[in-house]
C-alpha cells in the first residue's frame, strides 16, 4: 500500500521557518517512500485568518520546490461531512452536548480535564451548547517514530473533549481525524508542539472506526525568550528572494539532522531536496532541539 502524508498548515499568516521545517520534514518522509504528499489548508477559524494568507502559502510551497499531488484541500468546503461525523457521534453515544462555560470549569477546576459535568447532567435542549466527545479509555498509548512511546493514564489522559464550539464552529481535533481518514492518510509528520492533541485523536479514531496512522513528531524550536517561533511570537516570514531559498533549505536540513554536503548551500533547491529525499533517515531527527536557530536562518 503506498504511503500517504499530508502538509496542513492554518491560514493565520505567511509561512516562517518553523513552517517549513514541518512542511520539509513531511515532503520528504513520503518523497522517499515514493508516496503522495498532499496539501491541506485547515481555514475551520476565520476570525484568526488573515486576508491572502492562503494564496502566500502555496506560493512559498512553491518557491521552495515542494510541490504537492492532487488538488488543494479547504477544509472550509468540508462543513458537511463534519456536520454528518458530529450527528453520527451523537447518534452513537460517543458525543453529548455540554452547556459549562469557561467560568463554571474554572471554578470546577475542569478547564484541563473536563470532569463530565453534562454528561450526567444533560443540558436542556434549548440550551447554546457545545459538543464534547466521550473519552473512556483508562490509558491511551501510541509510538511516535521520532519522540518514542507515549502511554497517557490517569490525570494525563485527555478528559471529554470538545468538538464543535458554541460559536458553531467545528474543532481543530474532529476535523483533523476525519480529513485524515478521509484522504487516506497514513502518516502524520508534523511539529512536537502537537504530540499531546494526538490521543484525543485516538479516541475519535477508535469511536468512527478509522485506521490510525503512524506519527512522527518533530522537535520545535524556540526564540531568545524560550517562545516556540510561530506567527504570534511574530517569526519572521521565510525570505522568498531566489538566492536565499537554497540557504534556508540546507539550514532547515541541519536542523533535522540530515548532514547536508557543504556544496549544497551553493545548489538548486531541485538538486537540494533530490540529495535529501536520496539521504532521507528519519532516525538522525533529534527528539530535541536545544539550540537557537543559526544567524539568518531563524528556523521553527
Amino acid at each position: 500500500m503506498s504511503c500517504i502524508g499530508r502538509f496542513a498548515p492554518s491560514p493565520t499568516g505567511p509561512l516562517h521557518s518553523g513552517s517549513l521545517l514541518a512542511a520539509l520534514a513531511s515532503f520528504l518522509d513520503i518523497r522517499a517512500q515514493q508516496g503522495q504528499w498532499l496539501l491541506r489548508i485547515e481555514d475551520l477559524d476565520p476570525p484568526r485568518e488573515v486576508a491572502g494568507a492562503r494564496d502566500q502559502i502555496l506560493f512559498a510551497l512553491e518557491r521552495f520546490r515542494l510541490h504537492w499531488d492532487g488538488p488543494v484541500t479547504y477544509q472550509s468546503q468540508r462543513l458537511e461531512l463534519y456536520r454528518a461525523v458530529l450527528d453520527q457521534l451523537q447518534r452513537k453515544g460517543r458525543a453529548y452536548p455540554c452547556q459549562c462555560s469557561r467560568k463554571q470549569l474554572n471554578e470546577r477546576n475542569a478547564l484541563v480535564h473536563y470532569d463530565g459535568h453534562c454528561r450526567r447532567h444533560p443540558p436542556p435542549p434549548s440550551a447554546l451548547c457545545a459538543i464534547r466527545a466521550v473519552v473512556s479509555d483508562a490509558e491511551l498509548q501510541f509510538d511516535d517514530r521520532i519522540q518514542g512511546s507515549r502511554r497517557y493514564t490517569g490525570e494525563e489522559a485527555p478528559g471529554d473533549f470538545v468538538i464543535f464550539r458554541r460559536d458553531g464552529l467545528f474543532a481543530y481535533q474532529l476535523a483533523v481525524v476525519v480529513d485524515d481518514a478521509e484522504q487516506g492518510i497514513t502518516q502524520v509528520t508534523r511539529g512536537a508542539d502537537l504530540i499531546d492533541e494526538t490521543p484525543r485523536q485516538l479516541v475519535l479514531q477508535q469511536h468512527l472506526g478509522y485506521r490510525r496512522p503512524l506519527y512522527a513528531h518533530i522537535p520545535v524550536l524556540t526564540n531568545a525568550q524560550g517562545q516556540k517561533l510561530s506567527k504570534q511570537t511574530f517569526a519572521q516570514p521565510l525570505d522568498l528572494s531566489e538566492q536565499m531559498i537554497a540557504g534556508q533549505l540546507v539550514g532547515a536540513l541541519q536542523l533535522l539532522g540530515q548532514q547536508p554536503p557543504a556544496e549544497l548551500n551553493d545548489g538548486l533547491a531541485e538538486e537540494i531536496l533530490g540529495w535529501a529525499i536520496a539521504h532521507w533517515q528519519i532516525e538522525r531527527i533529534p527528539r530535541q532541539l536545544s539550540l537557537p536557530p543559526p544567524t539568518g536562518t531563524e528556523h521553527v
